[in-house]
Parts: C-alpha cells; sequence; structure tokens
C-alpha cells in the first residue's frame, strides 16, 4: 500500500509540473506578442538629399502611402551631404527596431568605391527597391551627331567629352561604362548635377552628356536624345532607341533607389515593412506620381534587391575602382 500511495503523489506531482511547464510556455507566448503590434510610434524616413530633388520627391510619395498602410506618420527628414554617405552611415547607426528607415539611391552601391565612406550594401536591411530613372545619352540639337553610332565613331577617332552630375556620380560610371563597351574613348566632365550637365551639351561646351531622361527631356528642342541606357524603351521617349538597339551592345544604368534600415531588424518587423513597401509601390497614387516624374516603377522584394545591389557594387567596384 505504500508504493500505490507513493506513485499516486509522484503521479500527482508530476501532474502539476506537466502544467506548470504548459503555463510557462503560454506566459512565452504572451511576452512575445507585443512585437505584433509594431509599429507603435511615429517612423522617421532619412533622406539623403536636399528637399526637391528626384530622391526627396519619390522617399515623400513613398512615405505617403506608408502611413496609410501602417496607420502611423512616417516623418521625412532630409540628410544631404557627402553624396548621401552622411544620410546612410547615420541609419547604419541606428537602433534595428524599425522606427528608423532611409532612401538608399544607386550610391549605396558606389560609396565605398568612390570615396572613404563606411557604407557597404552587406550592413543594411534592404527592404525592397521603388523606382529607377534610366540613363539617357544626349547631344546638342546643333552638334550634327544623329546617332549613338556616330557619337561611338567620333569617339573611337579622338576623346568625347561628355557632360555628367558630378565626380563618382551614376552618371559619370554610366559614361565609363559605355567607353568600356565600346572601346570609344568618352572623357567625364563633371557638373553640378544633370540638368546643368544636359545644358552643357546643349550650349557645345561639351560634345554630348549622360544624364536622366527628365534632365534631358527639360531641354526641349535644344537637345537629341540618342539612346536609352535600359532593355525597353522608356515609354515617354517611345523614338528613343536602347543602347543595345542603337549600337548593339547591352550597357544598361539607372539612377534607381529603394527603402533600406539598420541591420538586423527582427523578422516579424522586417516582414511588416517589406509588405509595406510593396503595397505603397503598387498603389494607384504612387505609380501615377513616377509616371508623371518621368521615372519607371520598378519594384525588387528584399531578396532580390539585395542580390542586384550586390551584382552593381561588385560592377562599380570594376568601372570606379
Amino acid at each position: 500500500m505504500p508504493r500505490i500511495r507513493m506513485s499516486r503523489t509522484a503521479a500527482a506531482i508530476a501532474a502539476v509540473a506537466a502544467t506548470a511547464l504548459v503555463l510557462a510556455g503560454c506566459t512565452k507566448v504572451e511576452e512575445s506578442s507585443p512585437e505584433s503590434t509594431y509599429p507603435e510610434k511615429d517612423i522617421r524616413l532619412i533622406i539623403q538629399a536636399n528637399p526637391g530633388g528626384g530622391s526627396d520627391l519619390s522617399s515623400r510619395a513613398l512615405a505617403t502611402e506608408l502611413e496609410k498602410i501602417l496607420d502611423v506618420s512616417v516623418i521625412p527628414e532630409n540628410m544631404p551631404g557627402a553624396a548621401g554617405a552622411l544620410a546612410m552611415e547615420y541609419v547604419g547607426a541606428q537602433d534595428p527596431d524599425g522606427y528608423v528607415i532611409g532612401f538608399a539611391p544607386v550610391e549605396i552601391a558606389m560609396l565605398n568605391t568612390t570615396q572613404d565612406a563606411k557604407v557597404l550594401p552587406e550592413n543594411y536591411d534592404l527592404l525592397g527597391q521603388i523606382m529607377l530613372a534610366p540613363g539617357v545619352v544626349t547631344v546638342g540639337a546643333n552638334s550634327g551627331i544623329e546617332s549613338l553610332e556616330d557619337l561611338v565613331a567620333q569617339a573611337k577617332s579622338g576623346a568625347v567629352t561628355v557632360a555628367t552630375s558630378g565626380a563618382g556620380s551614376i552618371w559619370e560610371a554610366a559614361t565609363l561604362g559605355l567607353g568600356d563597351a565600346t572601346g570609344a574613348e568618352f572623357t567625364p566632365v563633371p557638373y553640378d548635377g544633370g540638368a546643368t550637365a544636359v545644358a552643357a551639351a546643349a550650349s557645345g561646351e561639351t560634345v554630348a552628356a549622360v544624364s536622366g531622361l527628365g534632365e534631358a527631356l527639360a531641354q526641349g528642342d535644344a537637345v537629341k536624345i540618342l539612346a536609352v541606357m535600359h532593355d525597353e524603351r522608356h515609354p515617354d521617349a517611345e523614338d528613343v532607341p536602347t543602347v543595345a538597339e542603337a549600337i548593339g551592345d547591352d550597357v544598361e544604368f539607372g539612377g534607381w533607389g529603394g527603402i533600406y534600415a539598420p541591420k538586423g531588424l527582427p523578422d516579424d518587423v522586417k516582414e511588416k515593412l517589406e509588405s509595406a513597401v510593396k503595397e505603397a509601390v503598387e498603389s494607384e497614387s504612387y505609380q501615377k506620381f513616377q509616371a508623371d516624374a518621368g521615372n519607371l516603377v520598378v519594384y525588387r522584394d528584399s531578396a532580390e534587391w539585395t542580390e542586384y545591389v550586390g551584382e552593381q557594387f561588385a560592377l562599380f567596384q570594376d568601372l570606379l575602382g
């Protein structure tokens, strides 16, 4: 009989212990559940450029949509300086809690090559690409150059000056890339922005310019757009061939951008932000904004964009390193 009593007692103790384990498990679930309430406060969106430019306007258009989706304020903050390095280094140093995010332009894949900046794509959580502004090759309307083939032929017989938006910029890289692909000698000439670069080509200060399409279209009849650096023609310039169509060389460069965050976001926060970015990009108002700005809406999710940025980083290492 004593042994039976002991067995029953042991069974009772085991049952109590099992119940305690179940309750402990429930307690753990309850403790972790607050993560699912993200976001609980305003989100800061750091923009690496001055107000009014392409990065700024794209960021603000997306922020408007993110506010509707996340049901909190998404506050744009301009932090220009050092070709974007100032903003990107700042974002990278913040807590990875989802309350500080940023707009990353193509320079996120270039800065570590062009200057002494602590900006490497692998140091961030890349949430999604949101736009692309393909490059175009432009000459003055009175230059006598009628096609990209003409321009390349001239550059093979002697150096051709090409205005760009600045030393170390995407359009300087595009100019060098065009030269590498064609075996022609293009000499980049830095200007203060794409608009002034195209104006230089229009006036004859340089033979050509490489810029975004919007900056070229703004010059009207003063310039001739020879080719677009994309795999398809641009809907706003359907009569302009791609570089591949014009000369047979596949040369693609553009001013792309997307949303990123400090490295190490919690999985649920990253998933929610990635989903929100996708939904915002697909919204009718955001798509209309980019179309009106002369940009293409090109979306890549976190994994796709991370892979693409890595490829671009390797490309710029070869071109500019």
